[in-house]
């Protein structure tokens, strides 16, 4: 089998998977349905752009129709941007403002539409034979790198926002959503250092690197549908998402200490604040329950939710999440080193304190103790 046949059949085969996802987005029963129909819609996006390894000979007298299958590869980075919103924040909707995410798309087929789609017959055929080196060409690859670029930032920007958001006012231990949403821009940004890196050689004199490269980029876009498949698989209902309008701790403390400089309130206040919490947290326990929240806890002691972020976070100098998970393991150690207690495995403990897995679990057992559950009861 030679190389091109190689690739064709790889790239059948990603594009079947692709559309199988997308049936499965566009049909598996879930809360976050908008998310599903975002990523529904990038699986069938890439599976146009991947057809183009198979379906030129179909296509290439279609100059027209080769140049917007071409094009269509422009929507794939603003849905992927579009999915990360709407997995990471629970309350996203589409809005007109996100309309400018086409502007490339069009731009770009306008630029096109001069001398492509407006073109005669006998115009197109002249062209079709040096399409690799119009200027048209060169401005659509040159965008695709920028839009790359930026939507890959974008993405890692809105989930260093979203682990901070979390960290300060969650306290599931459970962050799939941010390893898996993080794992997957990581891989799309190694993918398409690839695919730059082939688009550099189709104009070199390593035409045999190339196509070679053509069959690892082929291969690896196979890789990454079929893992993709598989998270989905394991978490159909595609994760937890925050509410957007919760705010960081460093974006609200500026109107906190304006207040507390006006109302005259003294490092004793906020000690005795931070005495009443603990004597609470020691006492209610309200660290046993896994879902916590930074909302539900300000309910319990009566006190509005941006002072008590700002009593822990800043304050305290504590993550909420670090915060609660703090009395969970301490709770945990006692149970650990009670004798009549001792029948209780690990994973029994682990739930009783609040945890709801036992890798999480076991981490943050071991970054307070420097010890596993299991060495602690030992010793």
């Amino acid at each position: 089998m030679d190389r091109l046949s190689l690739l064709q059949g790889i790239a059948r085969i990603s594009v079947f998977v692709s559309l199988l996802m997308a049936f499965f987005l566009f049909t598996v029963k879930t809360e976050n349905k908008l998310a599903n129909r975002l990523f529904a819609w990038f699986f069938i996006v890439s599976a146009i752009d991947l057809s183009g390894f198979f379906v030129f000979d179909f296509i290439q007298h279609y100059i027209d129709l080769f140049i917007f299958r071409w094009t269509i590869c422009l929507l794939a980075m603003p849905l992927f941007y579009l999915y990360v919103l709407a997995v990471c924040y629970s309350d996203f909707k589409l809005k007109w403002k996100h309309l400018v995410h086409l502007l490339p798309i069009i731009i770009v087929n306008l630029v096109f539409l001069p001398r492509f789609y407006m073109a005669s017959d006998s115009g197109l055929k002249l062209l079709s034979g040096d399409l690799d080196h119009m200027p048209e060409i060169y401005l659509i690859q040159i965008l695709i790198e920028f839009q790359y670029v930026f939507y890959i930032v974008s993405a890692f920007l809105i989930l260093k926002k979203y682990r901070e958001i979390y960290l300060e006012n969650y306290t599931n231990p459970s962050t799939s959503t941010y390893k898996y949403l993080f794992q997957m821009t990581t891989v799309f940004l190694i993918a398409h250092c690839l695919v730059a890196l082939k688009n550099l050689l189709r104009y070199s004199d390593y035409k045999q690197i190339f196509l070679w490269l053509n069959v690892i980029v082929g291969t690896v876009a196979l890789f990454i549908t079929c893992w993709l498949v598989m998270k989905a698989l394991n978490h159909p209902e595609l994760f937890r998402g925050i509410n957007s309008r919760l705010k960081l701790t460093k974006d609200i403390l500026p109107q906190v200490e304006e207040k507390s400089q006006s109302s005259n309130i003294q490092d004793d206040v906020v000690s005795s604040k931070i005495l009443a919490l603990k004597e609470y947290m020691n006492q209610k326990e309200p660290f046993l329950d896994p879902s916590l929240t930074i909302q539900e806890l300000a309910n319990q002691i009566d006190i509005p939710v941006r002072d008590l972020s700002v009593l822990i976070n800043h304050n305290m100098n504590q993550h909420f999440f670090d915060f609660v998970n703090e009395y969970r393991i301490q709770k945990a150690m006692h149970i650990l080193k009670n004798p009549l207690k001792s029948d209780l495995t690990v994973l029994e403990i682990l739930y009783e304190v609040g945890f709801n897995s036992k890798s999480s679990f076991n981490t943050s057992f071991k970054k307070y103790t420097n010890l596993t559950p299991t060495a602690y009861r030992n010793a």
